[in-house]
């Protein structure tokens, strides 16, 4: 009864509320009240015959309710009368990717609507069943057909605008230019006859049989491989920016103008792939530069050394002016107009992230407050290319502006804290807003000095703003009584006193803000008010004027010099750039031999490594006063800072410097050694090492090694000294307590045996007198030995012998022994070898390494490439092994069913992770320079060829003679 009392109240709520749905569900005219929301949308026509039974069920019934006529019907009765207006329901329409930023989906598709002829024409017609407005359904599957036919993957158009059926892509237009460059400033192309220069490849001498099987071998392996990555490519993400190997799709990180497609030109003109490459050209035609649904900005330094790179140098393998492939120089020029407008910008600096489409393009535009070196300075090649092909000097302009700031930077006194190397984040927007800040702060002082004295007077306000009652200021402050009106007319306001400053009373009036508690400084707002407008009469937004300045560094409190990422190709291209000037421009060579002298002043090291290799690698150094007195080094190995070998090799034969190109050998050998002691064979994306003390004098030191990997030995040892005082304290400790218990249990033992012969005593008496007692009773033998039996049965009942037996006494009952509680022991800390040793078994340290900071390889090209500059400009075969050896490791753990994939740890002896990512660079440069590596050496001719960052081949003017 309690269990039904307590849930008979749930069980009758439940029985109700499903009594209640019942007749709902029986009762609701949901289907006939509703409005349809798709009654919009136009359905296939369909006419079904009436029978009678449509006949009666569109009959009013009498007394019934009213019938709702069916949706879309136009036949009107004899006596018209108004339909009430449906409530029209209004379904928001989702933004398309051109429209929302960072989107990577496809443009919406414009519904399309039915005309009012249409409508008209519908009216006249038979009474229809249910007419919509027509859109376009998804096709359906002819299940009379073959089922079985192979799934085509789809592939996306050409052109982004076929996306949309209706609604046309957002496109990008030429804006008006707000800074343009006058005909007579722009800079033009040097002219004239190419300087003579050194020759820069190795004279190869005949290979002989042998060689020449074992070099097409490798040769047609590494082309194998890029025949595989290209068709992965082709099958799977065709015009897409690049292809996922693993899963097998396409993705576009960048604009989706097919960047894998782009970048790999000249690698399949290069590797005697023609109709692949003519198959290219033909998707190259349909790519529209002008739009994307992709991105709303457009990454500048990327699309310029991938794409604009990509055609130019395509253009120029295939013969130039000579060739049968003038599409590809439209296609470049065509894409070069677009990126034009980033430079227009007050100090011509580029906008490295460009908002392309027209609501934000038409604006004036400023270049960032912080960009990298790489960036702002890897544009040169490409357009000075460009200009050379077109005789355009508008593309040369642009870049030689960049050149000049950069090279005013580098002669700048105090302007780096290295000389010769640029801060890694620089200030390119060309304003000293601290001056500006510091001109208006001046004005002030000098207005408020100005200022003597202060009318009195009354300042009228309006509802919900501040009045002030004030006298004239005689002292250094007044007393002011605040008034605040309420903020509705039917609230009182309030007030209060406080003192005011002649400072504030000057502006108290006019520039109070809302909230009468904090008045504002006001002085620059009320001076300013007078003299600034939204717009300017140019056009230009009020606060854009400011105090001009070059290129600054863009950090706050430490810079950064390196040659590894956001700096690495900035200084790349100041030898090639003179290269392919033909030695006209010699700032470009001052530069270079600036940057090398500073790079080796400052940044090289030689790591301490097992067998004591002779190699170098590039630190990375930062200083936060400006000056080179407190740098803080940091020793690292990075796969982007090895390009260096290759460009002290091509530096050093370019000036005649020997020394740079015994350096480069050294930076290149430093690379291939981080491959060969990684268990892949592949060397980490980011990593530290151990410096070694002296560049001439090294030697392995596996102290040294360990206490670099625990910087806290000293600790250590004095923890394990402690540690050890500890535990003599504590074994002393458990030996006393031991002792203690030993003691008592002795006493106890001794207690015990004094009591049970007490107890034996006791008993032999009681035994006595009761055999004497028996013998009185006279009991025959068979009863008392029936006696003796029950007797015995009792005591085994009742347990008279045990602890909790009923004639037990409490001091006859054992006590269980005490448990003994031991000091806690305690813990050994870990001795510095011990500590060391576990760290280099947890993160797989190889020894020379400090820390692995990114395990992943991602295809990078830049070992590859330094380890091709050492082979054509030595002419060492030793170069061509020590690259297989690179290729073998990386096809290993790269190659998927469809291409290659970068992998997430260099470092696991088992099979690698791939991270299902096979970017543009992979065909376009690291398998383009393995193939090089193993061609003959008279294909790209370093004396007749210069790449850009990403491998695109340009051609250098020929020397004089």
């Amino acid at each position: 009864m309690l269990r039904l009392r307590r849930y008979r109240v749930f069980v009758i709520c439940a029985f109700v509320v499903l009594f209640l749905l019942y007749h709902v569900s029986r009762n609701s005219q949901w289907d006939s009240v509703q409005p349809n929301v798709y009654d919009k949308v136009e359905r296939p026509h369909y006419t079904k015959p009436k029978t009678q039974d449509d006949v009666d069920a569109d009959t009013p019934r009498p007394g019934g309710p009213p019938q709702r006529p069916p949706s879309g019907h136009h036949e009107q009765a004899a006596d018209p009368v108004p339909p009430k207006k449906e409530q029209e329901i209004k379904i928001p329409q989702l933004k398309s990717t051109s429209e929302v930023k960072g989107g990577y989906g496809l443009p919406k598709v414009a519904p399309t609507t039915t005309s009012a002829a249409t409508k008209a024409q519908n009216t006249d017609k038979a009474p229809v069943a249910d007419t919509f407005p027509t859109i376009k359904l998804p096709d359906r599957v002819d299940e009379s057909k073959d089922q079985d036919a192979p799934i085509r993957v789809w592939k996306p158009p050409k052109k982004v605008e076929d996306l949309n059926t209706a609604a046309a892509a957002i496109h990008w237009k030429k804006p008006k230019e707000w800074f343009p460059v006058p005909k007579e400033s722009i800079i033009p192309l040097p002219t004239g006859s190419p300087k003579p220069m050194p020759s820069v490849q190795h004279k190869f001498k005949e290979e002989s049989k042998p060689q020449k099987e074992k070099r097409e071998t490798r040769l047609a392996k590494v082309r194998a491989e890029a025949m595989r990555a290209w068709s992965g490519y082709k099958q799977f993400a065709w015009t897409h920016d690049e292809l996922t190997p693993v899963t097998k799709h396409g993705k576009d990180p960048f604009c989706g103008w097919a960047a894998t497609l782009v970048d790999s030109l000249d690698t399949l003109w290069i590797m005697g792939l023609k109709d692949e490459f003519d198959e290219a050209v033909k998707a190259v035609k349909e790519i529209d530069f002008t739009t994307t649904p992709y991105r709303s900005d457009i990454p500048i330094f990327e699309t310029i050394i991938r794409y604009l790179g990509g055609l130019v140098g395509a253009y120029d393998v295939t013969g130039g002016h000579d060739g049968k492939y003038r599409v590809l120089l439209d296609k470049a020029l065509e894409l070069a107009e677009i990126l034009m407008s980033v430079f227009d910008t007050p100090n011509r600096m580029p906008v490295l992230y460009y908002n392309w489409q027209p609501e934000f393009n038409e604006n004036p535009k400023r270049a960032s407050t912080s960009v990298s070196v790489a960036e702002i300075g890897s544009m040169g090649m490409e357009f000075t290319r460009l200009a050379q092909l077109t005789g355009e000097d508008k593309y040369y302009d642009a870049i030689a502006r960049i050149t000049d700031a950069l090279e005013e930077l580098q002669n700048r006194k105090d302007g780096t804290a290295l000389p010769g190397i640029f801060p890694q984040q620089l200030d390119a927007s060309g304003c000293n807003r601290t001056a500006a800040a510091e001109a208006t702060l001046q004005k002030q002082t000098k207005d408020v000095s100005a200022d003597s004295e202060e009318p009195e007077g009354y300042a009228s306000t309006r509802y919900g703003s501040t009045q002030s009652s004030r006298t004239k200021s005689t002292g250094a402050k007044d007393l002011e009584f605040e008034v605040k009106p309420g903020s509705r007319p039917s609230e009182p306001g309030s007030g209060r006193f406080h003192d005011v400053y002649k400072r504030e009373l000057d502006s108290a009036v006019e520039e109070r803000g809302d909230d009468a508690t904090g008045a504002t400084s006001g002085m620059q707002e009320r001076d300013s008010l007078s003299e600034r407008s939204p717009i300017s009469a140019k056009g230009l937004p009020a606060n854009w004027e400011c105090v001009p300045q070059g290129l600054t560094s863009g950090s706050w409190g430490m810079d950064s010099y390196s040659m590894g990422g956001s700096q690495d190709s900035a200084y790349e291209y100041f030898p090639k750039q003179y290269a392919l000037l033909g030695g006209l421009e010699p700032k470009y060579r001052t530069m270079h031999e600036k940057t090398v002298a500073a790079v080796k002043k400052y940044l090289l090291f030689r790591p301490m490594a097992k067998g004591d290799p002779d190699i170098l690698f590039s630190a990375k150094a930062s200083s936060s006063d400006n000056t080179d007195k407190n740098l803080h080094y940091e020793w690292e190995i990075t796969h982007l800072t090895c390009f260096l070998g290759g460009m002290f090799g091509l530096g050093g034969k370019l000036f005649n410097s020997p020394e740079d190109v015994e350096i480069g050998k050294r930076l290149a050998d430093g690379c291939v050694w981080a491959y060969e002691v990684m268990p892949t064979g592949i060397m980490p994306e980011f990593s530290m090492a151990l410096p070694c003390q002296k560049v001439d004098d090294c030697q392995w030191n596996q102290t040294a090694w360990y206490e670099h990997l625990d910087p806290e030995s000293a600790w250590r040892k004095t923890q394990l000294e402690e540690y050890n005082v500890k535990r003599a304290k504590w074994k002393e400790e458990v030996q006393k307590l031991k002792d203690e218990e030993e003691r008592r249990l002795k006493v106890e033992s001794a207690a015990k045996a004094d009591k049970a012969a007490q107890k034996a005593s006791q008993g032999a008496a009681e035994e006595a007198h009761h055999h004497h007692s028996r013998r009185d009773l006279s009991v025959d033998g068979d009863d008392e030995k029936l006696i003796e039996e029950k007797v015995e049965k009792l005591e085994s009942e009742l347990d008279l012998n045990s602890q909790g037996g009923y004639q037990t006494r409490n001091e006859d009952v054992q006590k269980p022994v005490g448990e003994i509680y031991y000091p806690v022991e305690p813990l050994k800390p870990l001795t510095h070898e011990e500590f060391v040793e576990e760290r280099i078994k947890r993160e797989r340290l190889v020894p020379g390494f400090a820390s692995l900071n990114d395990r992943r390889y991602i295809l990078r090209p830049e070992a590859i490439e330094s380890v091709w500059y050492m082979y054509r400009i030595t002419g060492d075969p030793i170069w061509q092994e020590k690259g297989w050896r690179m290729f073998e490791s990386i096809i290993k753990a790269t190659q998927t069913e469809v291409g290659h994939s970068a992998i997430d740890d260099v470092t696991t002896a088992e099979e690698a992770m791939p991270t299902d990512s096979m970017e543009s660079f992979w065909l376009a440069e690291t398998l383009k320079y393995f193939y090089l590596l193993f061609t003959t050496p008279d294909v790209i001719s370093l004396d007749e060829w210069v790449f850009n960052t990403e491998a695109h081949p340009f051609r250098r003017p020929t020397a004089a003679t």
